[in-house]
């Protein structure tokens, strides 16, 4: 006999039943869906897709301007707060 474990998890009433609806709609049930994506995690060593942040709008502008050297650099610390006018 395979031995099983169980999983409790709290959601959304409405998130559940949404998502019950699909699995039925694919021929599978909730438990069934869960064991794939755990043997998607398994087979991937992680996430089985892509999860990120946006990046804010200043950090956008951070990177590109780094990116086009648009950057003030210094040779140390003092040097910068020296410009800074601490």
């Amino acid at each position: 006999m395979q031995k099983t474990a169980t999983i409790n998890v709290r959601t959304d009433k409405n998130l559940k039943e949404n998502v019950d609806n699909i699995f039925k709609g694919l021929g599978i049930t909730t438990s069934e869906a869960i064991n794939m994506f755990y043997n998607q995690v398994v087979i991937n060593k992680g996430l089985p897709f892509e999860v990120k942040l946006e990046p804010s709008k200043k950090l956008k502008k951070s990177i590109k301007e780094l990116e086009e050297n648009k950057v003030t650099r210094y040779k140390n610390t003092s040097e910068m707060i020296k410009d800074l006018k601490l």
